[in-house]
Formats: structure tokens, C-alpha cells, sequence
């Protein structure tokens, strides 16, 4: 017997007479209380075999089995936590989305560095899994938006007791299982019909037993008891072919998909009309889908082999199909006609839903990051729409999810839905080109265009790969769809960056105690004294380690402080600090001396700018929020002296009424001239009071966090901060700009960097006066009466430009004969745009015309050729050019070109004819 295997011996299964069993058909380990069993109930081995067939005592909506689910756990002696945002970077910095219960805790609680806000406990955390997009619809029970009903228990072995958050044992293994089975037993469900299912589970370098728990066909939970970490001499081999050996923690992470256990209590033929009943009835009405009695029993009995439809077991969905088909003995062809449309149905109302949970939760469309996954999501639900021709706009489709789902920004998410349908048209627009383009270039070849490239042109221009199909066959090119085409997109951008390790950090701190931050105490404070602990040469100076500091380090955008350190030897100026796993460096031009006693003095009018302009942030922060909605979060920030930064997230661009508005509101609460407090709570109280808004600036790392008051706005927040809103002075909003598709940033300065900003203002209006000679007040009026002026000026020169092109072409000009058509050969030294007019006037009396100019210094050869002339217009120009030591060229009706070489300009234009004829005889 394996290591492995005996983690699954359980006194629960024994006790209670289950027997392990090898499936026949895919050769799996399974436990079961049926001694006669032979498979191991999940397809496709087996069918679901609850269609039609309710499984439970009773029918549950998601609320009713959501609420018992809670509260059986809550009755045994877990405590109920509320559900965290779909956003699982407003905690973490190395996900981006939620995608199990498990992540609400991670890295701080499951490393053991944090207690988990209770232990036990139970939740039902709403989740959205990218990777399963393909399979919506498809299968009948696969949600890329779900919930995962989770019970979990955090626990550390005794001989670790003192080293982590958390000690004992809450409970393991034994009675997780015991847990599961009570709970199907309190639904009345048939115990003799589960089955457990040995499934080890391994991810990001931990591992540990776990099993899949199976009732009549459906997989209903997962239990991993994650204990396990990647050792090179570990006892365990798991099935990713690495080692691994215990750990001093091991935590209970159980999932439950309360979509499938609501399901298997109501038998409905998908889990979609189980979950979703008036959106998939309010869908088919508006698709004018209806079916017959006949075809009604058809995709009942077509809804128990649908687990065979799943895009990761199965080769190929073409093959899936024909074989359900073969199976219910109907062609391919009427099954394919009647489910399609069901299948887009069914994934328009799950997309809805991923997109109500991700709007709702404050994410914004964009290029990057869980922008780009709600886009994507947008995106490909607009093309179901069309495809299956629902007649309903798209934002009334995610409102109903975002109204089921009791968001009370509603407006905004609608808002949103139309402002990036907007915008996907424009793409469309831009993108159907570049599809056009590339199907000539593979039309009549035997490749198929890559997939590289159909993921190409839906990453950058969201041309949907079914799109690039149609335009493909129209100009005789082919494509090939991978099923899972767009989990391939979503992987690209379903991850977030890597976060620096400790390892990268220069070991020779490792052995310095963490610098005591005197900042925190004093902010206004700006002299110290300290001992030198240890002096560290440095590329460009030294790297100065204090037992204490007043210095405030660079991070969370704020700069570092600089100054001085005084010894009775030598004074070392600081220009820049640093802070390393706790340890402040202080970059100095001298060295101090190890031991010494040194006196530390702060540039205050550097911090005190510093300070306003931090205040400054949170304040404008918090006035974007008034303004423009509560979905803006920062998308990052820089403080400075002069002015400062803050990038928001906002679907569209900041309107000067609305920067008027925020403007207004961030000084109002400068002139109240309230206080700026701050605090250091326990992270899980501060998060449950004030929610995940709280870290707008960064995760910040420990148990204890400090916050930062000021008014209504709390963040978490190290940097230094005036004592009150007055101290700020004043803010000014510089200006707005889009950093990227769906970040704006907004520059502004505050205190005496708001006044200089606005004296820079008013300089540059009175100079402009000055120059328009006018009171300051006149010059907006002035400035659009000169430019009306200009433009009616520019257009009466363009007019002229044409009258006197006409004239040319009309005046008397020594003609030639290429082949039968007349052609004209001259020199106008006048700008390319008069260039351009003579010949299209020509042109147009159906003349080759041929012109040069030596304007400006150099030569330029205009070519204009009307139709069925038999001469290529950029060919001659490229033969013209050539010879004034240029080049140039373009389509064969007009062309430009021409060189620096303007003495052979004339040369160049007696050899037109010549020229011409000799591309009319090739």
C-alpha cells in the first residue's frame, strides 16, 4: 500500500462499512457503501441520472440551498463569514479574479502569518472560473459565474505550536467526510448512491489528498485536506511527478457548488433552468425559440448524456455530438439544429451573470488585468446575442442578473454594458479590415489561418473567431475553431504578476533587527537621534542602517524623505531611503561610522509638501468616488512636491464639468478642516468594517494594519499625512488624460505647489492677452474669433489652390502622345497640395499628367493616370525619383515620390516621355 493511498483509509469509512472499489471504466479509486458498485458515478462513466428525477426530499431555489447549507454548518459549530468580491485583487497581488472559497484567505491565513476571521467557519463565495467558458452550455452543468458553498478549518501541528496564527487541531479528515455525509442525509438524499473518489490535488508547490464526492452522475463537492509542501526528499510522489512531505499547518478547503446542489434538488434537464428559470424563459421568448412536445422529450433525453460534451475529456465536440446522436438515434444534423441554440441561451445567461458579479464588484473594461477578462466576457456574450437573434439590449440582460444579485449600482453597470458596446462597435469597425487582409493572404493555400493569429485579432481588435470564419469563406480561406478557443485567450491574461520574494532580498540584512518608524508616532516631528547599527558601502555612496528613524522610506508612491545625519565627526547628507523586510536604509554621500550616536534632521519644507500632497490624494480619491461613481478604484499613484497623480478606473473619459465637481468637493473638505487620523486594527476587523475598498494604495502586509481616516474615506495607507485637512491648503486639478482603455489619471498639486500651479496659469493668460492685446477675460472669445477666421482663411487658399490648378491645366502646355493618350510633362515649383490639384484637374480632362516642383529645396514628382491609360502612376514615379536620388511610389492611378538631388529635376522630366513609354511597352 502506497504512502498516498493510506491517506484515504479513513476510521469514518470503515466505521460506517464503505468498501474501495476500482472504476471499470476509467480505472479510478473510489469509496462507496455499495459493496456491488463497479463505476465511479461521475461521466462520463456514468450518465446523470437525476434528470427528471428530483434527488433530494425537496426543491431549493439558490437562496433556500444556499441558506441551508450555512446553516447545517452553523448548527455544528462553524461560523458563517460573508462572501469576499470577485476581485481577488483588491487583497492579493497574484490573482486576479476569484475562482474558489479558498482565496479569501490566502496568503496571510493559509501560511499561517494571520488567524483566519473565524475557525471553523462557512461561506458561499461567489466565483468565476475563465478556464471553464468553453464548456457553458455545453455539458449542462458547467457556470463560468458560480458559487462555492465551502466549509474550512485551519489547523497546525502541535509540535508548531507558538509559530503560527492559529494552533491545534479544529478538526481533519475523518470528520469532513462525516460533515458531507450529513449533510446529503439532511437533504435526504441516498446515501447508498455516493461515491468518493480518490483525486489528489496539487497547485502552486502544496499538495494533499482529496476527493470528489459523486451522486447520480453529478459532482456535488470536493474535499482537499491541504497539508502537504514540495520537498525534493519528500514521501509522498504526487501525479505531477514532484515530491512533497507534511507540513506544520494543514487546512480543511472544501468546495461545494451550490448551483449543482440546487440542480440535483430540482432534476431540470441543465443546471441553467435550475438556476436561471425566468432569464432562460425571458431568452427564449425573445429568441422566438419554442418547441415542440417531441423535441421537448428529445432534449430531456438528450440533457443526461451532456456530460459527455465536455470540452476537457472529451477529443472534439464534433465527435461528442455524433456520438449522443448514434446513442438517442437521431442524425447529427437535427441535434445540432436543436441544441445550439439552447447551448448560446444557456451561456448568455451565465455570461450575464459573470458580468452583473464583475461590474458590481467595481471592475472595469480595459486591456489589462480583470479589465480584460470582463471585456472578453462582454464581448463574447454580445455575439451569442446576435447569434441567436435575442431582441433585447445587452445591459437590460445583465441588469436582470445584477437585480437578482441585489447590486445597488445598477445604473452604473448598465452604463458600463452600453458605453463598451459602444466601443466594441467601433473595433468591429476598425478590426473587419485586418481580418480581410489576412483571409487574401491565405485564400486558395492549403493552411488554414493560425490560431495564434485568431487569438491575435481577438485580443487586439475582438473580432470573435466564428466572425473571422464567415469573412474567411466569403474570400476562399479557412479556419479551424479549437473548442476551447477561448480559454486559450483567457489564459494569457488570467494571471497576475509575479510578487517579489524574500529570496531576492540581500541576505547580509538578515540578522538586523527591523528599524523602529519613528515617523508613525510623529509626522510633524522632523529631528531624531539614533545609533548607527551598520553601514553598507553602496554603488554610489553608503547604505546607512539606524536603530530608530524620523526618514519616511520610498513606497505606496510617496517619495523618500531626505536630509541630513550628524555626527560629532561629520555631517552625511541623505538623499535617498529605503526600507528592506523591515530594515530603513539611508542612502548617504559619507559614512557615518558603525556605533556612532547620530542626530538626524529632515528636509521639512520636502516632507511637508510631501505630506500635502499624500492628504491630497486620499481626498481626491474619495471626491472622484462622489463624482463619477463607487466602482472607481486607484489604479496607482505618485506623490510629488510639485504636483502629484492618481490613475483611476472609469469606462469612460472625465468630462470638465465633472473635474470642476471633484475639484470642488476635495477642497470643501479642505476648508472643513478635519482631523487625519489613523489607527493600527487587526486586518480581518478592519476589512469586516470596512470591506476590501480599504486597499485602494496596495495590500499591505501583517496582522495589524494601519488605516487612515479622514472623514467618510478609510484606507490602509503607510504614508505621511498632515494632522488636519487645512494643512493641505488648497487642491487644484491640472489636468485629466487616459493613461490606458479604461484608467484615467488625474494630476493635481496641492498647498503652496496648488498656488504656483495656478500663478503658472494665470502667466500664460496674461501672455496670451499681451500677444492678442486684449483683457484677460476677452481672450477665450478672441482666441475662437481668430481661429474661426483661420479656417475660413485656409479654405478660401485651398479654393484658390483649385481654381489656380484649373487654370494650369487649362493653359496652353506642350502635350505628348503616349501610345492614344495625351499626356502632359511639366515643372510648377508650387507645394505638393497644388502638385496634386493640377493633376487631378488634368486627370480629369483625361490626361496623363506628369509634374515636378523644386520647392523647398529639394524634388518632388507628382503622377496621376486615368483609367484604362495602361500605365502605372507609381512605377513612374519610382523611375522619376530614382534619378534626383530618392524614391517614392503608390497605387497605379496616383503616386507621389522625389529626392534631395533638385539640380536633376529638369534631367529627371525630360526623360518622362521616354519614361512613360516604357512602362506602357512593358
Amino acid at each position: 500500500m502506497s504512502n498516498l493511498e493510506q491517506e484515504y483509509r479513513l476510521d469514518y469509512f470503515e466505521a460506517e462499512d464503505f468498501v474501495r472499489r476500482e472504476c471499470s471504466s476509467c480505472g479510478a479509486h473510489f469509496w462507496t457503501r455499495d459493496h456491488d458498485r463497479e463505476l465511479c458515478g461521475e461521466p462520463p462513466c456514468e450518465d446523470y441520472r437525476f434528470i427528471d428525477d428530483p434527488s433530494f426530499d425537496e426543491e431549493h431555489t439558490l437562496e433556500t440551498m444556499r441558506e441551508a447549507f450555512l446553516s447545517y454548518f452553523e448548527d455544528h459549530d462553524h461560523e458563517r463569514i460573508e462572501p469576499y468580491p470577485v476581485a481577488a485583487n483588491r487583497w492579493r497581488d497574484d490573482v486576479l479574479l476569484t475562482q474558489a472559497s479558498i482565496y479569501d484567505f490566502q496568503p496571510l491565513v493559509t501560511s499561517g502569518q494571520t488567524p483566519p476571521p473565524a475557525n471553523p467557519l462557512c461561506i458561499s463565495q461567489p466565483c468565476i472560473r475563465m478556464q471553464d467558458i468553453d464548456n457553458v452550455g455545453k455539458t449542462g452543468r458547467h457556470t463560468m459565474a458560480f458559487e462555492m458553498m465551502a466549509h474550512h478549518a485551519f489547523n497546525a501541528r502541535a509540535e508548531a505550536e507558538g509559530e503560527y496564527a492559529y494552533e491545534g487541531e479544529v478538526y481533519w479528515k475523518d470528520e469532513t467526510v462525516e460533515f458531507c455525509d450529513g449533510l446529503f442525509e439532511s437533504l435526504g438524499a441516498d446515501l447508498e448512491e455516493i461515491t468518493y473518489i480518490e483525486d489528489p490535488w496539487v497547485g502552486g508547490g502544496n499538495a494533499g489528498p482529496a476527493i470528489e464526492v459523486i451522486y447520480k452522475g453529478a459532482e456535488l463537492a470536493t474535499l482537499v485536506f491541504m497539508s502537504m509542501e514540495q520537498d525534493s526528499e519528500g514521501e509522498y510522489e504526487m501525479k505531477d511527478g514532484n515530491r512533497y512531505s507534511k507540513m506544520d499547518t494543514y487546512i480543511v478547503d472544501t468546495g461545494y457548488g451550490l448551483e449543482r446542489w440546487t440542480w440535483m434538488s430540482q432534476g431540470t434537464p441543465t443546471v441553467y433552468e435550475a438556476i436561471y428559470p425566468e432569464m432562460i424563459a425571458f431568452l427564449k421568448d425573445h429568441a422566438d425559440i419554442d418547441h415542440t412536445n417531441e423535441e421537448e422529450q428529445l432534449i430531456h433525453r438528450v440533457a443526461k448524456l451532456a456530460g459527455h460534451m465536455d470540452i476537457d475529456e472529451a477529443d472534439d465536440m464534433d465527435s461528442a455530438r455524433a456520438e449522443i446522436a448514434d446513442r438517442l438515434d437521431v442524425s447529427v444534423d437535427r441535434l445540432t439544429e436543436l441544441m445550439e441554440p439552447l447551448e448560446d441561451i444557456y451561456a448568455i445567461a451565465d455570461h450575464c451573470r459573470a458580468l452583473a458579479y464583475m461590474f458590481g464588484d467595481g471592475i472595469v473594461p480595459s486591456n489589462v488585468g480583470t479589465g480584460y477578462l470582463a471585456r472578453m466576457v462582454l464581448r463574447r456574450t454580445k455575439r451569442l446575442v446576435d447569434n441567436v437573434g435575442v431582441d433585447a439590449p445587452l445591459d437590460e440582460l445583465v441588469d436582470m442578473q445584477a437585480t437578482r444579485l441585489e447590486y445597488e449600482n445598477r445604473d452604473t453597470i448598465r452604463d458600463i454594458v452600453r458605453t463598451e458596446e459602444a466601443k466594441y462597435r467601433e473595433t468591429l469597425e476598425r478590426g473587419s479590415r485586418k481580418v480581410e487582409q489576412l483571409a487574401d493572404d491565405y485564400a486558395g493555400t492549403d493552411e488554414s489561418i493560425p490560431v495564434d493569429q485568431l487569438i491575435e485579432l481577438y485580443d487586439s481588435h475582438g473580432i470573435q473567431p466564428d466572425m473571422v470564419a464567415e469573412i474567411a469563406a466569403e474570400r476562399d480561406a479557412t479556419v479551424e475553431i479549437p473548442d476551447d478557443f477561448y480559454s486559450l485567450v483567457a489564459a494569457r491574461h488570467d494571471e497576475a504578476g509575479e510578487a517579489t520574494t524574500s529570496s531576492e532580498q540581500d541576505e547580509r540584512l538578515g540578522d538586523l533587527p527591523e528599524t523602529d518608524k519613528l515617523y508613525y508616532d510623529n509626522q510633524e516631528r522632523m529631528e531624531f537621534e539614533a545609533v548607527v547599527l551598520d553601514v553598507f558601502e553602496a554603488d554610489e555612496g553608503y547604505d546607512v542602517v539606524l536603530d530608530q528613524t524620523m526618514f519616511y522610506p520610498e513606497g505606496g508612491g510617496q517619495p523618500a524623505d531626505h536630509g541630513t545625519l550628524t555626527s560629532e565627526e561629520a555631517t552625511a547628507e541623505v538623499d535617498d531611503v529605503q526600507i528592506v523586510d523591515g530594515v530603513v536604509l539611508h542612502r548617504t554621500d559619507r559614512d557615518p561610522g558603525k556605533g556612532e550616536f547620530v542626530r538626524g534632521q529632515i528636509d521639512a519644507d520636502r516632507r511637508r509638501r510631501l505630506m500635502s500632497h499624500h492628504t491630497a490624494t486620499h481626498i481626491i480619491g474619495h471626491a472622484t468616488r462622489k463624482v463619477l461613481g463607487e466602482h472607481i478604484r486607484q489604479a496607482g499613484a505618485q506623490k510629488g512636491i510639485n504636483s502629484s497623480r492618481l490613475d483611476v478606473r472609469h469606462y469612460e473619459r472625465i468630462t470638465r464639468e465633472e473635474v470642476t465637481e471633484i475639484e470642488r468637493i476635495a477642497n470643501e473638505l479642505v476648508r472643513d478642516n478635519i482631523s487625519v487620523t489613523q489607527e493600527w486594527p487587526h486586518r480581518n476587523e478592519a476589512q469586516e468594517e470596512h470591506g476590501f475598498d480599504l486597499y485602494q494604495g496596495g495590500i499591505p502586509p501583517g496582522t495589524n494594519i494601519r488605516l487612515i481616516h479622514i472623514g467618510e474615506d478609510v484606507q490602509a495607507c503607510g504614508g505621511t499625512h498632515v494632522s488636519r485637512t487645512g494643512n493641505v491648503g488648497a487642491i487644484k486639478i491640472r489636468k485629466t488624460e487616459p493613461v490606458q482603455d479604461g484608467v484615467e489619471r488625474i494630476v493635481f498639486a496641492a498647498g503652496e505647489a496648488a498656488i504656483e500651479s495656478t500663478q503658472r496659469t494665470e502667466d500664460a493668460l496674461y501672455d496670451a492677452a499681451d500677444v492678442l492685446d486684449v483683457n484677460p477675460q476677452e481672450v477665450p472669445e478672441t482666441a475662437e474669433r481668430f481661429f474661426t477666421e483661420w479656417k475660413e482663411r485656409g479654405k478660401q487658399i485651398d479654393r484658390l489652390k483649385d481654381e489656380l490648378a484649373e487654370a494650369r491645366a487649362a493653359a496652353e502646355a506642350d502635350e505628348i502622345s503616349v501610345g492614344d493618350q495625351p499626356a502632359v510633362i511639366q515643372r510648377i515649383d508650387a507645394d505638393v497640395d497644388e502638385l496634386r490639384a493640377t493633376a487631378n484637374a488634368l486627370v480629369e480632362e483625361g490626361k496623363i499628367a506628369v509634374l515636378g516642383s523644386g520647392e523647398g529645396g529639394s524634388a518632388v514628382f507628382v503622377v496621376g493616370v486615368p483609367d484604362a491609360a495602361g500605365i502605372n502612376a507609381g512605377e513612374v514615379v519610382g523611375e522619376l525619383a530614382g534619378r534626383v536620388g530618392g524614391g517614392g511610389g503608390g497605387p497605379p492611378d496616383f503616386a507621389q515620390g522625389g529626392g534631395p538631388d533638385v539640380d536633376a529635376l529638369d534631367d529627371a522630366l525630360e526623360a518622362a516621355p521616354e519614361i512613360l513609354r516604357g512602362v506602357l511597352n512593358a
